[in-house]
């Protein structure tokens, strides 16, 4: 399974490399130019595919050079258009053999063996396995709708107006379809990120069985999105624009807008897009080290703008880009599989400038004399870093949309999990987040810390500074839906930062408080203070709540940012002079019944269901508050667990340390993970039993996370080992410290400042 785009060191494709790619005949991995040669002194593997798309001047520009091979023939991700007259193309395939580069043209029946034969055969028409992992994002071409060619239209009279739709059975005024058969315009399916619908245009079928839809905003003279009930996808009809007319829709002089159909006379609005994209801007392109795109690969922007984000932190730049040679000396033989060497290859072709050259003087000519403007940069593809960092997680090895946030935790989760020795960048945004709460009843305080990694900010709508514009704008919004007219422009709430700011700080009550003082329930009101302060300060505005129905909604505001944001006053102070603290007693714990018995047995700190814990803390909850939920429900599950975290979020020591009844103490979340980096004895045991050296099988070990078979994989493929032991011996004592510190001090928090550039 082959694609030129699985080349595992470098983001190196036959369209921009210059060097095409390498595949290995006995791992069929492929790599750069660059890459190569260190995979053959690595594994000894001698025999390499070579493969190279060329771009060759088309029927308009010229003749056509003598051509090498007679079609394309491999299955490549790229934006060529193959079928431009401009330029026309040819794929090149010889097998090489290393060290002597010697060269062996393809096909080539006569003087290759038949396996070798059969195996390059293999190779060249094989399909790309991302064509079958995301069949739908590469699907470019519906079906033909067996319904469109004799489609009944009703005669009702039925005209559809520019603007102001609205469910003919709900109130939604989004995701709109119109039916083709009778004009109803229904809502279509309702996603859990509070887009889409209640489904009225699919009961609407199953009423009355008129096939075809066609969704509104979206129509435009190229066309427009057409679903079909009865065959369940997306499909093509040949006579929309007739069909459209029937309900007095002029596709041909009509383009789309978010929140109706404007014609050509009318005055265009400038959308929000427009402006973001600086559109009838005249930008100058960037090229070199710093420059560099990620094509979008679907509903993956999350993704994109996150890693974006990331490399642009010096921390990570040295721990990843900075340690390339390192990195991809120690990866294992399948560096498909290995965080670290995917994070270097991606901050890599982000950084390098590589995939970000300036166009040949002669296109530039070229473009001039045709009067077009064609894009010269195209991105690098992070498709094999996005299905590795997104493996085994139901969300982002989706296509859904995901949310940037929660893609954030999960990156720094993998980051902490696979660092070499103490070297650990996502340290630049770990902090302590002070948490004081006080009795009502007996004015007693409790002060509690927890790591964070972000600042979660509420939406202080009551704070909006165009209040009066808010209201004049809905009572003509409302006025032109009574009367069909067009909408009015959109009116946003413009809220301050400082006002989301000041909602952070304000204290918060906590109703079913368990007053320690009192033994018993209580009011409570609780306050949050930074007790540390990042190196950078990663800020989410909560721009979703949910409704009295329990629907997510999203609040459609703007928020202005400051350049500098100066937090010095939310500094936590700890126990001020005059004031009582609770007494330390627990309250009393409730473990749920079993099926078959009752689990009042303490579960061992060690037993704790770690993958539970790191799916509740993707979900955005506080580690300790996870690791307490796996804990009190006895290793029942993280759906279980979710459930105890709902009922107790509100708890004053919701996010606390877990203090392990009957053994003495907390179980720190920092110290676990440090003790966690350290390879298990047994199983460093069983490897120095084989023969081997102990600094080495503590190297494989944490090099494949604690994986007895991939650390001995990565033994045999390292016999270089012994050259660099000073190195391992070096790591292991760095690694050694930073256990004893994490278990003796708690996780490792740097203390910046209060006052942050915007970036």
């Amino acid at each position: 399974m082959l694609n030129a785009e699985t080349s595992n060191l470098a983001e190196d494709f036959p369209k921009n490399s210059e060097g095409g790619l390498y595949v290995c005949m006995n791992t069929f991995l492929a790599f750069g130019r660059e890459h190569v040669e260190r995979h053959f002194r690595k594994t000894g593997q001698s025999v390499y595919m070579y493969l190279k798309r060329h771009k060759v001047r088309g029927a308009s520009g010229g003749a056509l050079p003598k051509r090498r091979n007679s079609k394309i023939f491999l299955d490549l991700d790229t934006d060529d258009d193959l079928n431009s007259d401009d330029y026309e193309y040819e794929d090149e395939a010889k097998l090489v053999i290393f060290p002597d580069h010697y060269e062996i043209a393809l096909p080539n029946i006569e003087e290759l063996p038949a396996l070798v034969t059969i195996a390059c055969d293999a190779v060249l028409s094989s399909k790309s396995p991302y064509r079958k992992q995301d069949p739908d994002t590469w699907e470019n071409e519906l079906p033909v709708s067996k319904y469109a060619n004799n489609l009944t239209q009703l005669d009702n009279g039925v005209r559809i107006p520019p603007s102001g739709w609205k469910c003919a059975r709900c109130d939604l005024r989004e995701n709109l379809w119109l039916n083709l058969t009778d004009g109803s315009v229904l809502c279509g399916k309702w996603f859990f990120d509070s887009s889409g619908g209640n489904g009225h245009a699919l009961e609407h079928y199953r009423d009355l069985g008129y096939p075809l839809a066609v969704k509104l905003g979206a129509i435009t003279p190229d066309g427009a999105d057409v679903y079909s009930f009865p065959e369940e996808e997306p499909v093509l009809d040949p006579h929309l624009a007739k069909h459209l007319a029937h309900f007095g829709i002029d596709m041909l002089h009509m383009h789309g807008t978010e929140n109706g159909l404007q014609d050509n006379d009318s005055q265009p609005r400038i959308s929000e897009w427009e402006v973001i994209q600086e559109t009838g801007t005249k930008l100058k392109p960037m090229y070199g080290p710093g420059y560099t795109g990620l094509k979008n690969l679907g509903n993956s922007c999350y993704l994109s703008s996150v890693m974006q984000a990331i490399f642009s932190i010096p921390e990570f730049q040295r721990a990843y880009v900075g340690n390339l040679p390192r990195i991809f000396d120690y990866s294992p033989l399948d560096p498909t599989q290995d965080f670290n060497t995917q994070m270097t290859k991606l901050g890599h072709g982000l950084l390098s400038g590589q995939y970000s050259k300036p166009p040949m003087k002669s296109e530039l000519i070229e473009q001039v004399m045709k009067e077009e403007h064609k894009p010269q940069q195209n991105g690098i593809s992070p498709r094999m870093f996005k299905a590795f960092v997104s493996k085994s997680h139901p969300e982002f090895s989706s296509n859904r949309q995901q949310d940037a946030q929660e893609f954030f935790l999960h990156l720094v989760n993998l980051v902490e999990r696979n660092r070499i020795g103490s070297e650990n960048p996502s340290d630049v945004f770990r902090f302590l987040v002070e948490e004081r709460i006080q009795c009502c009843q007996t004015r007693k305080v409790r002060y509690t810390e927890r790591v964070d990694y972000l600042m979660q900010l509420p939406v202080a709508m009551e704070a909006a500074t165009n209040k009066d514009e808010l209201i004049a704008y809905e009572l003509t919004r409302r006025e032109a839906e009574a009367n069909r007219r067009p909408l009015p422009e959109l009116v946003r709430a413009k809220i301050p930062f400082s006002a989301c700011l000041q909602a952070f700080s304000e204290p918060e009550n906590v109703d079913d408080f368990w007053s320690s003082a009192l033994q018993a329930k209580s009011a409570g009101v609780k306050t949050s203070r930074f007790a540390s302060f990042p190196e950078y300060l990663v800020v989410q505005i909560k721009k979703f709540t949910f409704g009295l129905d329990w629907v997510p909604k999203k609040f459609d505001v703007s928020i202005d940012m400051p350049d500098l944001l100066d937090i010095n006053h939310l500094r936590a102070r700890g126990l001020q002079p005059g004031e009582e603290e609770l007494p330390d007693i627990s309250p009393p714990v409730v473990i749920p019944d079993s099926k078959d018995r009752l689990m009042n047995q303490l579960i061992d700190p060690s037993d704790i269901d770690e993958s539970s814990v790191m799916q509740l803390a993707e979900m955005g909850f506080p580690l300790e508050a996870c690791r307490k939920a796996v804990y009190f429900t006895g290793n029942m599950g993280a759906e279980v667990a979710f459930n105890w975290i709902i009922v107790h979020m509100e708890e004053p020591d919701f996010a606390e340390p877990l203090t392990m009844p009957g053994y003495g103490g907390a179980a720190s979340a920092g110290a676990s993970a440090g003790l966690d980096n350290q390879p298990p004895e047994e199983t460093v045991a069983l490897i120095t039993s084989m023969g081997f050296h102990r600094n080495q099988a503590l190297q494989a070990l944490r090099a494949t996370n604690s994986n007895l078979e991939r650390a001995l994989d990565w033994i045999f493929s390292h016999p270089e080992f012994e050259e660099d032991s000073d190195f391992v011996i070096e790591m292991e004592n760095n690694a050694n410290a930073n256990i004893i510190s994490e278990a003796n001090e708690g996780p490792r928090v740097k203390d910046g400042s209060g006052s942050k550039f915007l970036t």
